[in-house]
């Protein structure tokens, strides 16, 4: 594959971790209904600025009010994504032209620029549909979806050298399995963002008013609403959400500790060493920031930094997925 075609994807997944950092700090800084309409602001591409353009605005929504730092924050989320779109279509046509990249190359931007385009949809109706929970957490989940593909796929086109992992299979299972839980962890951390349950679970490590808890209300979707802003489920519900993503960590953390022991026992070459130990600390250090989080009453930046490393944790388990099933030969 060529240096550019290389740039290109790498580029892309640079860009992709930008727009899901962007999506995060739209989400948490409540500016998700910034602008009432999809894709522009108010009927403009740009935030109405000028007197016309605001007397415009409020005559074709006038239940709404222009908030210039939301609709500012909404908008450059669009434009950023809207750049990665253009992007991706850039890698697929590259890859269409060039056979010889491979089936898995090619499959790859195909699945994107499908998956780019179902982003754009929940896009629009995570607008129209006023933040509706499992659209948003569907968004988000998008979001991660397109960063990981992009991330294989550029080292798919780095093609590394190649490492010898005898009886392969049993990891390959137990690294599918962890992926599943670390995953799951996140839907739960979208669960909960979607629903504005952050607030409702205090103190460590358990909830002060831990006895709300309900298994039964973990089921229950949020009614019919004219906005979901600021979540629509009762205190209780909201309560056992976030109690469930903090067990769940739990869990997230002995799988990954335990699969990253098992690697690095079982594969004896110095070169991928740090790649099998990076999810290990990555994974520790999120639970530990998770904590902090709670203990200094949800800050926006440091919540915002908790997403982000969601992301990280996530890549780095790709890259163990990538050492197994690409890279070993054994």
């Amino acid at each position: 594959m060529t240096q550019s075609f290389k740039k290109l994807v790498l580029m892309s997944a640079l860009l992709a971790a930008l727009v899901v950092s962007l999506g995060a700090y739209t989400r948490l800084s409540n500016a998700g209904l910034g602008c009432p309409d999809w894709p522009g602001c108010y009927g403009f591409l740009t935030v109405p600025n000028e007197a016309h353009e605001l007397v415009s605005a409020q005559q074709q929504f006038p239940g709404s009010e222009v908030h210039q730092e939301k609709a500012w924050i909404e908008m450059i989320h669009r434009y950023f994504a809207g750049s990665l779109g253009l992007v991706v279509a850039a890698i697929f046509f590259v890859a269409l032209r060039q056979p010889n990249y491979g089936a898995s190359v090619r499959g790859l931007s195909t699945l994107l620029v499908v998956l780019i385009v179902f982003q754009a949809l929940l896009g629009m109706w995570t607008v129209t549909m006023n933040l509706q929970p499992l659209i948003v957490m569907g968004h988000l989940l998008g979001g991660f979806t397109i960063l990981s593909l992009l991330t294989l796929l550029w080292l798919r086109a780095s093609q590394s050298a190649t490492v010898v992992i005898p009886h392969v299979t049993g990891l390959k299972v137990m690294t599918l399995a962890v992926l599943t839980v670390l995953v799951l962890q996140i839907a739960l951390g979208g669960w909960l963002a979607a629903n504005y349950a952050a607030p409702h679970c205090r103190g460590l490590p358990l909830c002060e008013n831990g006895e709300l808890f309900s298994l039964s209300s973990l089921f229950q979707l949020p009614h019919s609403s004219a906005s979901y802003e600021f979540g629509v489920l009762p205190f209780e519900t909201r309560l056992s959400i976030h109690l469930v993503h903090r067990i769940w960590a739990m869990v997230t953390l002995i799988a990954i500790l335990a699969l990253c022991w098992r690697l690095y026992v079982r594969i004896p070459d110095t070169r991928v060493r740090p790649v099998i130990l990076l999810p290990a600390i990555l994974v520790l250090c999120q639970v530990l920031l998770g904590g902090a989080i709670v203990h200094w009453q949800f800050p926006l930046l440091l919540t915002l930094f908790h997403n982000v490393m969601a992301a990280l944790l996530l890549l780095s388990m790709v890259r163990v997925c990538y050492l197994l099933f690409y890279q070993s030969r054994g």
